[in-house]
């Protein structure tokens, strides 16, 4: 897997993230699929200190993310439960500006594991059952986006919980190849809206109305916000909208080649800039000790040197 990108050409102006710039993005394309990972096993990196990472741990990381989005590590020694864990290692890739959502701990980094319902207010990441397609915080304001997450696993559940991950350009690539307008469609600023979250009769969080996919001003990077709920959710109501829903509604319900699953084993995590995900059912066993209980710290934050600016920094124009 290659950290540098060539025969393309630097961006000044132009972005493989512009429907007009075609050359642009056919060259990042090529980029993007030369040595593109084909298996969840090919994003693991085994890491002996995760709060020391060395050279040759962090650039295989990072050479994960820029190419993927996402990086698995494995931890081989020490206390895997140490909470420090997981606000460590983001610091080492320029994460720190975290997310403090409504049922995150004192330290905005959330324990997930399955809680009485009268504590979780029916809230599916703190309940055994399946969590659909998504990607963190699509709910949130325009200010406030997740684009950093690590996800860290202390303890698995005895059965199940497996998940499964695509990459967010990936799937902006297969969009576009299938018909361009249905990114014109999720790039509009009203294609997707969040009605308000209400709690007994109080305003817990108001509407939130912006696109699918949009692209960072300062960076240069693509970031989507979506959700495959059905219920408590509104498209805008034009055609091509409906069908880019529908097109992705069918990719990601398919097995495709371009999906990586794997079930976070204790000392295993993530650390990705927030690709689409989905969590499968689980089944704890408390008296044996298998319960499944994972740290999840969300950013406002990109990994630091993923940026597309970044990557594309002194390279060799097109060819012809």
């Amino acid at each position: 897997m290659s950290d540098s990108i060539t025969n393309v050409r630097s961006p000044g102006t132009s972005s493989p993230f512009d429907l007009a710039d075609e050359r642009a993005y056919q060259c990042w394309r090529e980029w993007k699929l030369s040595d593109y990972p084909g298996r969840a096993e090919d994003l693991v990196v085994s890491v002996v200190n995760p709060f020391r990472l060395s050279k040759a741990e962090k650039q295989a990381l990072l050479r994960r993310c820029r190419k993927a989005n996402a990086a698995i590590y494995q931890i081989t020694d020490g206390d895997i439960a140490n909470k420090d864990i997981v606000a460590s290692l983001g610091r080492q890739f320029g994460l720190v500006r975290l997310d403090r959502n409504l049922r995150a701990d004192e330290d905005s980094i959330t324990s997930l594991k399955v809680m009485p319902e009268e504590h979780a207010t029916n809230y599916i990441p703190y309940s055994n059952r399946p969590l659909n397609w998504h990607t963190d915080g699509y709910y949130n304001t325009p200010d406030e986006q997740v684009r950093g997450v690590v996800l860290h696993c202390v303890s698995a559940a005895a059965e199940g919980g497996e998940n499964v991950y695509l990459d967010h350009e990936i799937a902006y690539l297969l969009l576009r190849d299938e018909n361009p307008d249905y990114l014109t469609a999720l790039m509009q600023p009203d294609a997707m809206t969040i009605p308000a979250n209400i709690e007994a009769g109080i305003v817990i969080r108001p509407a939130q109305t912006g696109p699918v996919f949009s692209v960072e001003p300062r960076t240069g990077s693509l970031h989507m916000r979506y959700t495959a709920r059905t219920r408590s959710i509104a498209w805008k109501d034009d055609s091509n909208t409906r069908m880019a829903v529908g097109f992705l509604t069918e990719l990601l319900a398919g097995e495709s080649a371009w999906l990586f699953r794997h079930r976070l084993r204790p000392g295993e995590g993530i650390i990705c800039n927030n690709i689409l995900h989905k969590r499968e059912a689980f089944a704890d066993d408390p008296g044996n000790g298998r319960t499944r209980l994972l740290y999840r710290a969300r950013y406002y934050d990109r990994i630091r040197g993923t940026e597309l600016n970044t990557i594309w920094s002194g390279v060799l124009p097109c060819s012809g």
